[in-house]
């Protein structure tokens, strides 16, 4: 049960943080999506099916509630093509680095600090290729698609997005510090009590 109240305890900050940033209702806040699956895959792998869907069909409503708040069906709006379903794989793979590094930093901080930006920079990349890509050659809003203008486009937004993404990420880790500094120091005074 305390293992239960813990994921709970997890997962619901993560939501709250994607709705607040995907809705846009905090608009000097960028979108923390990307960073949201990241560490959804570090803090939830034990149920990492479970909390992704859980976490997909929130961005999903999300995303349905912000496109008919603009007086369009869902269905209507040019970001809901046949490209917007590969958000699922895209976003995949941001949990699949986060699930990474939580094996691979084997609960050693400094461990998983060192193998941070090597599971933040390659899940990234593959969410990016895959949410871009698809995107630019699936969506019909690109007039005349070609390598070319792919590369260039990617170009334009890399940067943007992984600048964003890496901020919430960086967040995420300072709060991770804090709450584990805390939770050692509670225990400290709880033993100095106790003695």
């Amino acid at each position: 049960m305390r293992t239960v109240r813990l994921r709970l305890a997890l997962l619901l900050p993560l939501v709250l943080l994607l709705v607040g940033t995907r809705a846009g209702h905090f608009e000097a806040l960028p979108d923390a999506s990307w960073a949201v699956f990241f560490a959804a895959g570090y803090y939830l792998r034990a149920h990492l099916l479970l909390s992704f869907m859980l976490l997909f069909g929130t961005a999903v409503l999300v995303d349905a509630w912000v496109i008919e708040a603009q007086g369009l069906g869902f269905f209507e709006h040019y970001c809901v093509s046949p490209a917007y379903w590969f958000l699922l794989p895209a976003y995949a793979s941001l949990s699949a680095g986060g699930a990474w590094l939580a094996r691979a930093g084997r609960g050693e901080p400094a461990r998983t600090l060192a193998r941070l930006p090597l599971a933040l920079l390659t899940s990234f990349a593959v969410c990016f290729l895959l949410s871009n890509g698809s995107f630019y050659w699936l969506s019909g809003v690109v007039a005349s698609p070609s390598f070319g203008g792919w590369l260039l486009n990617m170009s334009h937004w890399f940067l943007p997005f992984l600048g964003t993404t890496a901020l919430w990420v960086g967040i995420l880790a300072i709060l991770h510090a804090l709450a584990i500094g805390l939770a050692g120091a509670l225990a400290a005074v709880h033993r100095l009590r106790g003695a």
